[in-house]
């Protein structure tokens, strides 16, 4: 067996076992981390396949900012996960279901898949330009095809973000914080008292 295909299967064992972990996880901590392992098991598969630009997008924008932001976020949040779990057995029929319809969707589109492959097996192939790097050939299909998309995508990402501080800001009313309106409109009156002491009236040790 070669070593592409060690590394294939090792990867894609390692990516499917790690995605189950991550659902499957009592500790929403190490969901986060099992979460990290299968992004940088799918990095691999793409550098297998030839598409290294992908995988360090995976690696750079999935696991060092969104993984990282849901790992603080889990953590800084004060949930009771034990409590969330009470109804597990209530809702398994439910997410049973909606895994079989999931399940079914993906095999539909799977066959769909294949037969369109081999539909254009049959065709005459295309040669690909050899003159222009696989991150241009990208760039070229992602900034003129689909340039409304990625900055849709740029949008959802900058809502989760927002989402994200607002859900780890918390108001303690022991906690003293700056008031940045009312320093600035304090008037010279409020802050200052003049007082005329007479002698022999100052306060006295």
């Amino acid at each position: 067996m070669p070593l592409t295909a060690i590394a294939f299967y090792l990867l894609a064992i390692v990516t499917v076992v790690s995605g189950f972990m991550v659902i499957t996880a009592r500790n929403p901590v190490h969901s986060v981390l099992y979460l990290i392992l299968c992004f940088f098991s799918g990095a691999g598969l793409f550098v297998l396949l030839g598409a290294e630009f992908l995988a360090m997008l995976l690696v750079v924008v999935y696991v060092g900012a969104v993984a990282v932001l849901f790992l603080f976020v889990v953590m800084m949040l004060d949930v009771d996960f034990a409590r969330l779990r009470e109804g597990y057995a209530q809702y398994l029929p439910l997410g049973l279901v909606v895994a079989a319809v999931l399940l079914g969707e993906m095999v539909t589109v799977s066959s769909a898949v294949a037969n369109r492959g081999a539909a254009a097996a049959n065709a005459t192939p295309q040669a690909a330009d050899l003159h222009v790097s696989n991150t241009q050939s990208i760039g070229q299909v992602l900034y003129t095809d689909y340039i409304y998309f990625f900055q849709a995508a740029g949008i959802v990402l900058l809502i989760a973000m927002i989402g994200a501080i607002v859900l780890t800001l918390r108001h303690k009313p022991s906690v003293r914080r700056q008031k940045i309106h009312e320093q600035v409109g304090r008037r010279r009156r409020d802050a200052v008292e003049v007082t005329k002491v007479g002698v022999g009236e100052g306060i006295s040790e």
